[in-house]
């Protein structure tokens, strides 16, 4: 059987100044690129600033919509900021809901302790559980992710390990993705 690919949106979580978050999207979309079951947009946070008071109506909020809508799945470059998801990432999803709706979700964590962003991702599977999105057992993760640059800048260091991780999420990912779309094909999800 033959399927179109399945359009990602990857969200990069981070705003920070200082941040490590481009570099882990950049060597993660470099994994999706050598997929053709997978077509990513990616949503860089720094490059779609929310409000802390954004309403579902805000002008900002109407021009992501139609992106987030048109997505079969998700993927969240986040990292862990106090043991929890950054402020700006859960501003951007509290902002919407029936976007995020029974749509597979997969995770890209790091943090700078041996937890590597696990904490932040176990909120944002309660947060996900919400809006009936399925969100992938196996994640990728980064613990001590200074650690994962080489002496010469290159991240990963070692990108074998990450590459097998982010294969076995991705291809969970599509298989979740195929299968609801093809479900809200025959039956629209909620109706």
């Amino acid at each position: 059987m033959s399927y179109r690919p399945i359009r990602t949106v990857v969200v990069v979580g981070s705003a920070r100044d200082g941040r490590l978050a481009p570099d882990v999207a950049r060597w993660f979309s470099e994994q999706t690129d050598q997929r053709e079951d997978i077509v990513t947009d990616v949503l860089d946070l720094v490059d779609a600033p929310l409000p802390a008071d954004l309403a579902p109506t805000a002008p900002s909020a109407a021009a992501l919509r139609p992106r987030l809508a048109s997505a079969d799945a998700f993927v969240f470059i986040v990292p862990e900021y106090n043991r929890s998801v950054p402020g700006p990432l859960k501003t951007l999803i509290d902002s919407f809901n029936s976007e995020w709706e029974a749509k597979p979700v997969g995770f890209v964590c790091y943090g700078l302790s041996m937890a590597g962003g696990v904490r932040a991702v176990e909120h944002l599977r309660q947060i996900f559980a919400e809006f009936h999105s399925v969100g992938m057992k196996d994640t990728v993760s980064f613990p001590r992710i200074l650690d994962h640059y080489g002496a010469d800048g290159r991240f990963p260091a070692d990108p074998e390990g990450a590459g097998a991780a982010a294969k076995l999420m991705l291809d969970q990912l599509v298989w979740w993705a195929r299968a609801l779309r093809d479900a809200k094909a025959r039956h629209p999800y909620g109706s």
